[in-house]
Formats: C-alpha cells, sequence, structure tokens
C-alpha cells in the first residue's frame, strides 16, 4: 500500500464513499475500536458506519502516517458532527449541532499482497 492509496482510503472514507473505502477491506477484516467495540467482517464495518454517519458527519485529518511491507499506522485527528440527536450512542449520548475533535492512532495490518486491511486497531488518546 502507497501512501496515495491509503489517502484515497481515507478520502472516500470522509466522503461517506461506502463502496469506495470498503474496497481497501479484506472480507474477513476486523475492526477494533479500542477495548469498547470490535466489529468482524467488510459488510460488519460498512453497516456501522452507514447508520453513524446517517447521524454524525466524521472527517479525518492524517496528520502522520507510516508503511511497512504488511502494515500501516496513522496519527489522525477526527471531528465529529452530530446532526441529530443520539442520546443512546454507545461511545456517549449526543445532540445534533454537538462538534467533537479527537486525536487518535490506528494500526494496520495488511494481506499478503499489501493492498487490503485485515486487521484495525485504532486508539483514542486526545481527549
Amino acid at each position: 500500500m502507497t501512501e496515495d492509496d491509503f489517502r484515497q482510503y481515507v478520502a472516500a472514507f470522509n466522503a461517506a464513499d461506502f463502496d469506495g473505502f470498503s474496497r481497501f477491506y479484506a472480507d474477513d477484516v476486523v475492526f477494533e475500536l479500542g477495548s469498547t467495540k470490535r466489529i468482524e467482517g467488510r459488510q460488519g464495518i460498512v453497516d456501522f458506519y452507514r447508520l453513524v454517519r446517517s447521524r454524525i458527519d466524521e472527517e479525518v485529518v492524517p496528520l502522520g502516517l507510516l508503511f511497512g511491507p504488511r502494515n500501516a499506522a496513522m496519527y489522525c485527528r477526527t471531528t465529529f458532527r452530530t446532526l441529530v440527536d443520539w442520546p443512546d450512542y454507545e461511545f456517549g449520548a449526543t445532540k445534533a449541532g454537538d462538534l467533537r475533535t479527537v486525536e487518535t492512532i490506528a494500526w494496520y495490518e495488511l494481506d499478503a499482497s499489501g493492498q487490503k486491511f485485515t486487521h484495525i486497531r485504532g486508539g483514542r488518546f486526545k481527549p
């Protein structure tokens, strides 16, 4: 995976282009959001983000990227803009108009081709 490939992935994610960003996932990808959520499979991740993006606009801005033959890492700032009230959101109640910004580090493991994500681990550290 090249930096350009990865930036295409982020651009598709930011545009809520579900087909575009999910093409980077292996069918059996595992996505772990800290210790709070584990999602299995490409379709599981797409389903999760379809629900989230119907209520929250999310923009990821890469601040640092590293690449190896079978992995990638991203340090990023993510801004969440709540579109509609979501009192039972699993990561904390949020109301329309809320704006939250966090910084995270994500670790991506790649398949043997180096082109598809097989395991993604994300951890927030600010705030």
